[in-house]
């Protein structure tokens, strides 16, 4: 299997096992890989009475057949599990080595059951792997565990784990890889899996190399197509993530205030990208085969925050820890960031979580322990929230619990405050100031989630899929069509494991070129999108076996019925309804969001049919 490497890690913590098995042929060219083969994986392998947080429960790793090799922004893995978070599908995607790094130590995925009886941690080298004791790294946080690991196994040595948070069971916990870098498999909590599992990291390292079906080709095309790369991402090389943040303030795209605030620009000038680069920025940093850079290393060397050192806050950190608390102060969002990376913890969630619980104390909803200002704006009060969180100490340990279930402690007032979809916290990104965000957020497998990118077709041209022109950021009709559409195609790169920010600087044509040069394979771009559309459908219904339908695809009241009196969205409110029956219609539901029989049949899914609700 050229562009694989044919093997996948089959791990059981309960009895301690190891074993390697072969790769499905048929599989891999069905589900593409990454998140794809990870959907068919943990459909067949769990049911509707698996605990999320139980031995039972699968948590797979998977690289696809472009990671590691010449294909720019390959170096990437997707991990999945049910989701303790929200019950449903669970599912996050990380850059940085540690994809390449599992491939060169001989296997495409692990695939890990049970449930160990004392912390270990898993080492897998050059074909061969192994469970060793974590004792030692069990409680240190992920920048730690990773340093103690390489100086135990070597720099080539790359860690994926987890820290406090996901050892304590904290439903928003992720799994981090590559040390300070703090490359994150962020959401849907399945560093919580990880924990309950008692599996603080697991180790790749290897010198097999990724073979291809065709390198010239492969190195034709990327040669031909790195320089367009290069200049239509070259902002995000200079300034990260965090270079968009004034512009997305501007549209009133960035939330403030727990979602209130419709002109939150001057904040979002003291949080810029260009202000870090002039402060706190040391370097940029490089996912494996990338040739953007868009990671931020940052150092702060006087002031409150002195000694801050590692990854610095990206677009989503300055949103969550910044503009949603209405804290403008970059030092201290670097510091908040910083510590969330530590700990393990999805940074969109615990902003998430301390801007709710400032609104709930503002509306005498929660009372503020002694000496505790859990008021807007103060930086301090984020940073302490962040460490009390991660210990799950005093008011932490209610935040701990994510917004839904905070909502349902401080009861029905508290729902209206409560920002979440399906039980996942709302990315940073306003279906009101970008409707198609909408029914992207509502119809997303594992909740509210930006990464079906159908917002960056309101923004820009999108030709990859027909739309020569930016489509009307306020309008609904033909945005439920286009959405589905950019889910398939996204949920393709999350398989293939190539980066989403080149998803509109690649045409199709290619993508599916440099898929066929790894692998052999003769895929038409037809066929290639009928395997994007086939993986959406398999996660649909993976949540469907588990009673999800049209009753769970909604947003929160205030995003559908509370518009912004200021800003860029002023007055606007997305049309659920009008989108949400276009989308069905498309994909081929009926009127409750169900996979009709024939939808099903015609993309090969013929067992799932039987899932199907009488």
């Amino acid at each position: 299997m050229q562009g694989f490497l044919g093997r996948v890690l089959r791990v059981n913590l309960s009895s301690g096992g190891v074993t390697s098995e072969a790769l499905n042929p048929d599989a891999a060219r069905l589900y593409i890989g990454g998140a794809g083969l990870a959907a068919r994986i943990l459909y067949d392998e769990t049911d509707a009475a698996t605990d999320p947080l139980g031995p039972d429960n699968r948590l797979v790793f998977m690289t696809g057949p472009l990671t590691g090799t010449r294909a720019p922004t390959s170096g990437r893995h997707a991990v999945a599990a049910c989701s303790p978070l929200t019950g449903a599908w669970g599912e996050a995607d990380s850059g940085g080595s540690w994809g390449v790094a599992l491939k060169r130590a001989g296997f495409d995925g692990i695939v890990v059951e049970g449930e160990s009886p004392e912390p270990v941690y898993l080492l897998v080298a050059d074909g061969e792997a192994g469970l060793l004791p974590a004792e030692d790294v069990w409680g240190l946080d992920t920048y730690a565990t990773d340093a103690m690991l390489r100086e135990r196994h070597g720099k080539a040595g790359v860690s994926a784990c987890i820290g406090p948070a996901g050892e304590r069971g904290i439903p928003f916990a992720g799994i981090f890889n590559d040390g300070r870098h703090a490359r994150a498999a962020g959401r849907s909590g399945l560093g919580a899996v990880m924990g309950a599992k008692r599996l603080k990291a697991i180790v790749a390292l290897g010198s097999r190399k990724v073979e291809v079906s065709d390198d010239a080709r492969l190195l034709h095309s990327v040669r031909r197509l790195a320089p367009g790369i290069r200049k239509s991402r070259a902002g995000l090389g200079a300034y990260g993530t965090a270079g968009g943040i004034v512009t997305n303030a501007a549209l009133a795209d960035m939330p403030a205030g727990n979602w209130r605030v419709g002109d939150w620009v001057a904040g979002a000038e003291r949080l810029s990208g260009e202000r870090m680069a002039e402060t706190i920025l040391t370097g940029r940093y490089h996912c494996w085969g990338c040739p953007i850079g868009c990671g931020r290393n940052i150092k702060i060397t006087s002031g409150p925050h002195a000694g801050v050192e590692g990854a610095g806050p990206e677009y989503e950190a300055l949103a969550a820890l910044g503009a949603l608390c209405l804290v403008d102060d970059l030092n201290a969002v670097a510091h908040a960031n910083e510590l969330c990376n530590r700990y393990g913890m999805d940074v969109i969630a615990t902003g998430s979580a301390i801007a709710f619980a400032m609104e709930a104390h503002e509306r005498a909803l929660l009372k503020a322990p002694d000496g505790l200002a859990l008021e807007w704006g103060n930086a301090e009060t984020v940073i302490r929230l962040v460490k009390d969180i991660g210990e799950r100490r005093g008011l932490g340990e209610l935040l701990s619990l994510g917004v839904a279930r905070m909502a349902e402690v401080l009861g029905e007032r508290a729902q209206e405050m409560a920002q979440y979809v399906k039980g996942q916290e709302l990315p940073f990104h306003d279906p009101r100031a970008l409707a198609s965000l909408g029914v992207a957020y509502a119809t997303s497998p594992r909740g509210a989630c930006h990464r079906g990118n159908s917002h960056l077709l309101e923004r820009q041209a999108g030709h990859v899929l027909g739309y020569p022109e930016a489509l009307d950021r306020f309008e609904a009709k033909g945005k439920g069509a286009m959405t589905a559409r950019m889910q398939d195609y996204s949920g393709l790169f999350n398989s293939l494991k190539l980066c989403q920010f080149i998803i509109l600087s690649v045409a199709p044509d290619d993508v599916v070129d440099w898929l066929n040069a790894a692998t052999g394979w003769d895929m038409s771009a037809e066929e290639f999108m009928t395997a994007g559309e086939r993986i959406s459908n398999l996660k649909r219904m993976f949540n469907v076996r588990l009673g999800f339908s049209r009753k769970d695809d909604s947003l929160p009241p205030r995003i559908l019925h509370m518009p912004l009196a200021e800003g860029g969205a002023k007055g606007a409110l997305p049309d659920l309804e009008t989108m949400l029956n276009e989308y069905y219609d498309y994909r081929g539901w009926d009127c409750n969001g169900l996979p009709m029989p024939d939808t099903l049949r015609r993309l090969g899914l013929h067992a799932e049919v039987a899932d199907l609700p009488e």
